[in-house]
């Protein structure tokens, strides 16, 4: 099986994410919008590819908690790391999100605790992290395995806040990835929402691939990696944790690195992973 050479670390990472930190054309590699099913919902997707016929390694972007995570520069910044580097890049939405049928999720917790309260809306955003919003990353994947130009020995996962939380179930799930790396996973939730925490350290027991875990310095909460990499330590897995330093700009040192024009700041480092661990 012809292989493209996917993994550029060093000098050669750095010359590809040189350009991310400027946002103002990202480079569309082939953007594609594309549709697939999570049970009876269509779902839309955001797909991205190197230049060839591959098969190529892949990789999953889960979006955060934003209700339309395909209209800003995210997606495409995310391409703007990855396809460079030899990799498909598929980035779908899941329910209630942008173009994808269903409810968002925030109208479904703030609805519930409208109805039965704080604690039980947060119960609900447990609930539904694992189980439909679960279901349609790994519809999302599915789809990404169907296509000819995949390698599907060679797949990865990746996402910030709500979409790190992703990143990590998805991985606990098994789902054929081979590496996950989560930012800033239950940041935002971690001081507010215990059971939520309890979950993620539940899911780090049952993952059994290399995970790396990144945050900024002044995250809203540093307890995901001081708590899920004590965790990881611990049981003696795969794992690789980064906290950047405060000589970041003001604008990066926050939660996700501030988004889609924070990313430079991880790059090197999620591709330096996946060379070592997606092979």
């Amino acid at each position: 099986m012809a292989r493209r050479t996917a993994f550029l670390t060093g000098f050669a990472a750095l010359a590809i994410i040189a350009g991310v930190a400027a946002q103002q054309a990202p480079a569309p590699f082939g953007k594609e919008r594309v549709t697939f099913k999570s049970g009876d919902l269509t779902l839309v997707g955001f797909l991205y590819k190197p230049e060839g016929k591959g098969p190529f390694p892949a990789l999953i972007w889960n979006h955060g908690s934003e209700r339309n995570p395909g209209t800003g520069a995210q997606f495409d910044s995310v391409a703007n790391i990855f396809v460079p580097a030899g990799y498909v890049v598929f980035a779908p939405m899941r329910r209630g999100h942008g173009y994808s049928e269903g409810t968002y999720i925030t109208d479904r917790v703030d609805q519930e605790r409208t109805a039965h309260g704080p604690a039980a809306a947060l119960q609900l955003v447990v609930r539904l992290l694992e189980t439909e919003q679960l279901d349609d990353q790994i519809a999302g994947l599915e789809y990404l395995k169907r296509l000819d130009i995949v390698d599907t020995a060679r797949l990865a996962v990746a996402g910030c806040s709500y979409g790190g939380i992703q990143t990590l179930l998805g991985a606990e799930r098994g789902a054929g990835y081979k590496a996950a790396i989560t930012i800033s996973p239950a940041a935002l939730s971690w001081e507010g929402n215990p059971a939520l925490r309890d979950r993620l350290v539940r899911a780090v027991r049952k993952i059994d691939v290399p995970v790396m875990l990144l945050q900024p310095p002044k995250d809203a909460s540093l307890g995901p990696s001081r708590v899920l990499g004590a965790e990881f330590n611990r049981l003696g897995k795969k794992y690789s944790g980064k906290i950047y330093p405060e000589t970041l700009p003001e604008q990066e040192q926050g939660h996700c690195f501030g988004g889609a024009n924070g990313m430079h700041v991880w790059a090197a480092d999620a591709l330096a992973f996946l060379a070592a661990n997606v092979r």
